[in-house]
């Protein structure tokens, strides 16, 4: 299970949001092993007001926070980081320097989706990769 929130200016994440969540699902599927009908993305375009960046960064600055249960090694949350940084600058166009990545892991019975907690839903992917 995952889900997972895209911030960053309007001007900049509106014109993108379809293609960085294909870009940015096509590397849950391949580093997490996710079936390719999964997907929950939740974009949160914001006003320049609103979103300070750190020094350095354009106006493409993007925050990426992905929640997921606990269980998936290192190596792969690293591969997973990895190819976010590597596909959104060659697909997408932005530089890794204004992509900024987070995961956070649960425990499955922190999670409640389809009327069950999480640790009592059987699922169609392995979480341990």
């Amino acid at each position: 299970m995952s889900q997972i929130k895209i911030y960053g200016i309007k001007e900049a994440l509106n014109p993108v949001k379809a293609r960085l969540s294909d870009v940015i699902h096509s590397c849950v599927v391949e580093a997490l092993h996710f079936p390719v009908d999964k997907r929950a993305h939740r974009f949160f375009p914001m006003e320049a007001e609103d979103f300070y960046a750190p020094a350095g960064r354009t106006n493409r600055y993007t925050i990426i926070e992905i929640s997921m249960f606990e269980g998936r090694s290192v190596e792969t949350k690293t591969h997973l980081i990895r190819l976010l940084f590597e596909r959104i600058a060659q697909e997408i166009g932005i530089s890794p320097q204004d992509v900024e990545v987070t995961i956070t892991e649960t425990p499955r019975h922190n999670w409640g989706f389809r009327g069950l907690p999480g640790h009592e839903i059987e699922l169609n992917y392995q979480v341990e990769v």
